[in-house]
């Protein structure tokens, strides 16, 4: 929550190094659910799978994996694998720390989202949910998720503000990456 395209730059520049086509959400700052930013990543979504030819690998973190996971149930023939760094899609909203806050920015309840879907159900895509116990603003189980939510956790010993900037984050983060896609692809 509250993070746009440069608080990601890092990640972007390092998936991009590894081969990686990446793309902006060109958003601005992520604050709340929203229909509108919701319909302007569906463009995104189209623009990259239309410029790539093959679906696409959307990754997002906090409150953007919840986009990302949206997306993925919505447009399944889209996406090939969503990864959700720190995102709380699982569980009780108010589980984590920052659900006053997002309310009190929000027009709408934690528990009440503009989005028809639930991010809590696993999208036919391959779901990696990255998770820390020391997030500090998602609790772990509501990042982690249960296993018919996502197809693998991967835990990072980092806080909620380091997931997506952190250069050891981020390495791991582009390694497990790597080495999924590999895997989805000899299958």
């Amino acid at each position: 929550m509250a993070s746009g395209d440069g608080s990601t730059a890092l990640l972007r520049n390092s998936l991009s190094e590894a081969g990686f086509h990446t793309y902006r959400s060109s958003l601005g700052r992520n604050l709340t659910i929203s229909p509108a930013k919701f319909a302007s990543l569906e463009t995104v979504l189209d623009r990259m799978v239309q410029a790539d030819g093959k679906r696409a690998v959307l990754v997002g973190w906090s409150l953007g994996g919840f986009y990302a996971r949206v997306l993925a149930q919505s447009h399944p023939s889209k996406v090939k694998l969503v990864a959700t760094l720190g995102t709380p899609f699982s569980g009780d909203r108010r589980a984590n720390n920052a659900w006053r806050l997002y309310e009190m920015i929000a027009d709408h309840g934690v528990d009440s989202s503009p989005l028809p879907d639930d991010p809590a159900v696993k999208p036919e895509a391959y779901t990696i949910a990255f998770w820390s116990p020391v997030d500090g603003i998602v609790a772990p189980a509501s990042a982690r998720g249960v296993e018919t939510e996502r197809d693998e956790a991967v835990e990072l010993p980092f806080r909620h503000f380091e997931l997506g900037c952190s250069r050891r984050s981020v390495r791991k983060i582009v390694e497990t990456l790597g080495d999924r896609l590999s895997a989805i692809d000899s299958a």
